[in-house]
């Protein structure tokens, strides 16, 4: 089993199942197949979840996310720390080589927010509401209103950067979440191809699904990128089940 699974992604499966929602899971070796790219994806899942940190990705495997992406696709970020080291897999042995970001493509421009930090868990807090547009449908049914708080995170925390996509907002923010100034920041952005991008900013969201803020958040997410109205293969969720190992 993958460490930590039971508290970072099986609550989040538990609420998938618990709602009849139709998903497929795939691993990083899926997404890494050759045969697999951005259209194909785009063609077959409205939306494609990440519930863990998925820290570590293929150059294959961040073309098909990116192209899927740029093909309309909406995206679920339900940690943080995603696709911050570049792999080259070797028969069974994979190696990290360098940062994305030192290469050209750091993951704020996908993700909309990117790692900035880890304190192990020594200072976590709970999300504060920000004023945003998103957060006017993202945050409906919960009784939250800016300045109001919800769940906890930590652990790991994410921001916006330079490299962010425009018109990225933070829909929520952590502050000073290891003590040095930084917020954690959870956001939401959309691009003219009809993609729609959301992140937690923080660990995790997953495992706060059955918090009933939290689980009526989720279900506003999966109602406005899932998509009510499709056909039922694009109507489909595909969750990402990380194969990496390790607690950051």
């Amino acid at each position: 089993m993958i460490p930590h699974y039971k508290h970072y992604e099986q609550p989040f499966v538990r609420w998938l199942v618990a709602g009849n929602r139709a998903v497929d899971y795939l691993a990083d070796a899926d997404l890494d197949r050759a045969s697999l790219n951005g259209a194909r994806l785009s063609a077959h899942y409205r939306l494609i979840i990440f519930p863990g940190h998925h820290e570590y990705v293929t150059t294959h495997e961040l073309n098909a996310i990116s192209a899927y992406r740029d093909h309309g696709g909406h995206l679920m970020f339900l940690s943080a720390n995603n696709f911050y080291w570049r792999t080259v897999k070797d028969g069974n042995v994979m190696t990290r080589t360098a940062r994305w970001r030192q290469l050209g493509r750091p993951e704020a421009s996908i993700v909309g927010v990117q790692y900035f930090g880890n304190d192990r868990g020594q200072h976590q807090g709970p999300w504060v509401v920000a004023h945003s547009r998103a957060g006017e449908w993202i945050f409906a049914g919960t009784g939250l209103e800016a300045g109001m708080t919800f769940a906890r995170g930590g652990i790991e925390a994410d921001a916006r950067t330079a490299s962010s996509p425009p018109r990225t907002e933070v829909v929520a923010r952590i502050p000073n979440i290891f003590g040095n100034g930084r917020d954690a920041e959870m956001t939401y952005y959309e691009l003219a191809s009809g993609a729609k991008v959301f992140a937690a900013g923080a660990f995790t969201l997953a495992e706060r699904v059955w918090q009933p803020a939290v689980g009526v958040i989720m279900q506003n997410l999966w109602s406005r990128l899932a998509g009510a109205g499709t056909s039922p293969s694009r109507a489909e969720a595909n969750l990402r089940v990380r194969s990496s190992t390790g607690r950051p």
